[in-house]
């Protein structure tokens, strides 16, 4: 990925110094397409656009405009592959990536640089009804009769399947700080325990908030930043942190198919560099989620207590293993699902 400074510099001195076509060619307007998972869409309108449009006017003199489409992870994952011509595919997982990328339409590799393709972090929490009538604090509350679960399906929503692994990785965590070893048959019975709970499963993470703001059960297992926005809103919107619970790492990437069609690669390699700036850190972290940029990290500690157990998806054996041996044909999940369907759950 070229550098942002290096291409404004350019672009800067081909305004200043170009005569006629060129700097007009220069200051012409550009137009850039983001395909996005919904939950960071506050972020994205009201801070991190507004502010890289006037960054890029004030560097360069170029008017960028950005036309924007928020749907659920997966679902958006498939739309981008599918012919939706989106610049930039802002999603929630890298399997989601890996789809438009196996489709032929991102050339590079992604995952180079410093933050590896991620842009933001996050991680699965608890949400419950103000005061806490029905007494949740961890994941076992969940498994309780009198307790109703919602989060979104994985089959569509890249959070649920971030809900989903936070489950059975607690399991697995929780037995192996008890006993030195990981317990896979706990953890597939934690999973399955809470999934007879689970009342609704929505499209996206986003509308299985909505869903619980409706009124509609007792727990809500979201993203953290989903919570914190609520608050951020004013809203009464209370959570807790299980005890151990997993990392979210959300990747951003180009579309290269895409971009070299529409020929607007400087600006999209731009608005990605913007989004590793501190600028667009900060905004990210005023909104939720938990930033990627140290010195950030440290301004927002307060603000981001550590989980006593924190995982990430290496501890789980990484995404094609998980995808494999939770959400496979034979995958655990696939199977509780099987299973309660099959008993009328």
């Amino acid at each position: 990925m070229k550098k942002t400074g290096v291409f404004l510099l350019a672009a800067f001195m081909c305004i200043t110094g170009c005569s006629g076509e060129s700097a007009q060619k220069a200051a012409q307007s550009v137009t850039l397409t983001i395909g996005a998972y919904t939950v960071p869409k506050d972020a994205y309108q009201k801070e991190i656009i507004p502010a890289f449009q006037k960054y890029l006017k004030e560097k360069t003199g170029q008017t960028v405009t950005i036309q924007e489409s928020y749907e659920a992870s997966g679902a958006q994952g498939r739309a981008i592959s599918a012919g939706f011509e989106a610049d930039i595919a802002a999603l929630s997982l890298e399997e989601d990536i890996d789809v438009i990328k196996r489709a032929g339409l991102i050339t590079h590799d992604w995952k180079t640089g410093k933050t590896g393709g991620f842009v933001t972090r996050s991680t699965v929490v608890i949400a419950y009804r103000p005061g806490n009538p029905k007494n949740i604090k961890d994941w076992d509350d969940l498994k309780r009769d009198d307790v109703a679960v919602l989060y979104p399906s994985p089959k569509t929503s890249g959070g649920a399947m971030w809900d989903v692994n936070a489950i059975y990785g607690a399991g697995l965590k929780l037995t192996e700080v008890k006993s030195g070893a990981q317990d896979k048959a706990y953890a597939h019975d934690l999973l399955r325990a809470i999934q007879r709970r689970v009342k609704v499963m929505d499209k996206s993470g986003r509308e299985s908030v909505g869903t619980f703001e409706n009124g509609v059960g007792d727990a809500l297992v979201t993203y953290e930043n989903e919570a914190l926005l609520r608050q951020k809103q004013g809203k009464d919107f209370p959570f807790v942190v299980p005890s151990a619970t997993i990392l979210i790492e959300n990747p951003v990437a180009l579309v290269d198919k895409y971009i070299d069609k529409h020929g607007n690669r400087a600006v999209a390699e731009a608005f990605l560099e913007f989004l590793l700036q501190k600028e667009a850190q900060r905004s990210f972290a005023r909104y939720g989620f938990r930033s990627i940029d140290d010195e950030v990290v440290k301004e927002f500690a307060a603000k981001y207590p550590m989980p006593q157990y924190l995982f990430d998806m290496k501890y789980l054996g990484g995404w094609p293993a998980v995808q494999k041996d939770l959400y496979g044909p034979e995958g655990v999940w696939t199977k509780i699902i099987q299973e309660l369907a099959h008993e009328g759950k």
